[in-house]
């Protein structure tokens, strides 16, 4: 695939589109993609995304805070493996917020060369996003471009969503939440300095301040997990969440304990792919029953990560 910005409408031949903020690029994106693809394809028409490096919500609200399954480096490396011939990285700015579906169609057929349109089961576009399919049909067939309502990818009677996925993950349901996006949920950052209490309860910890303040937090808890450094990967014990019975009152944290790992992780990046939801946090009565409940963990997490021996090296 090539990625194009919106002045390189040099390179385009006529095109069969679809149009998304593509956030996570999860497989009912991929099936989108494919069906988009397949029209192209027998049409003789090139296929392309349009997304926005910008969420559109971001520029009419200023105050907006997104939570991203991917920010856009990441989101660009997903659909850069894609099967479309192009990906169009059309900033999305005040001027083109206040085009009618209309003049948004007229504005790809003239510019991008549309030809044809896929629209997902659910999207809808224009300054006030109340018309229906059948008004893009009509619209279509005014200006020239062929109008298709894409479907949705249904597993467990659930249409795959980004805003599905959101809600998996905020509930704590990682593994379901994985199955829908085709990957580990991740997240990436660089260790900083913390208290150092886990190291103090036989623990030691990574403290994570994530590289992208807008990616979604997964719900609080404890989770097993891979450690991603320097071209290895770990398995790693998780807690995000308030540390109660340390009394670290309202910081969130993301910290992860490494099994069998010793070293200095300080200002390294890592990533954590988060694997299982094991456990809530919760407050306990001492530090001593905190410790057997980590212990606890630590073994679950083996099991689950097919470490033999999790132990500290």
């Amino acid at each position: 695939m090539q990625i194009l910005n919106s002045n390189t409408t040099s390179a385009l031949i006529p095109c069969m589109v679809t149009i998304g903020c593509f956030d996570g690029v999860h497989r009912g994106h991929r099936f989108l993609i494919s069906q988009v693809c397949k029209e192209a394809q027998k049409r003789g028409l090139a296929s392309m995304l349009i997304t926005f490096p910008v969420h559109p919500r971001q520029v009419m609200q200023q105050d907006y805070q997104p939570q991203l399954l991917s920010c856009m480096p990441h989101k660009e490396r997903l659909l850069a493996q894609q099967e479309a011939d192009f990906c169009l990285m059309l900033p999305f700015t005040v001027e083109l917020s206040h085009y009618s579906a209309r003049e948004f169609m007229q504005f790809l057929h003239e510019r991008y060369q549309v030809q044809g349109l896929v629209i997902g089961y659910d999207h809808r576009f224009g300054h006030n996003r109340s018309e229906s399919f059948i008004d893009y049909c009509r619209y279509g067939r005014e200006l020239g471009i062929e109008v298709i309502q894409a479907e949705s990818l249904t597993e467990e009677g659930i249409s795959i969503s980004s805003s599905v996925i959101r809600r998996l993950l905020k509930d704590g349901n990682i593994e379901q939440a994985n199955r829908f996006l085709g990957y580990n949920y991740y997240m990436d950052g660089t260790v900083v300095g913390g208290f150092k209490m886990g190291r103090k309860l036989g623990f030691p910890t990574a403290n994570l301040q994530p590289l992208c303040k807008e990616k979604l937090i997964p719900a609080e808890g404890v989770y097993a997990a891979y450690a991603l450094l320097h071209g290895k990967r770990y398995a790693a014990m998780v807690n995000i969440g308030h540390r109660p019975t340390l009394e670290n009152g309202s910081n969130l944290s993301i910290e992860a304990h490494l099994l069998n790992y010793s070293g200095d992780l300080y200002q390294q990046n890592i990533c954590l792919e988060f694997i299982s939801f094991l456990r809530r946090e919760e407050k306990f009565e001492s530090l001593e029953a905190l410790i057997v409940q980590l212990q606890e963990d630590r073994k679950m997490v083996a099991k689950i990560t097919g470490v033999h021996n999790a132990s500290i090296q």
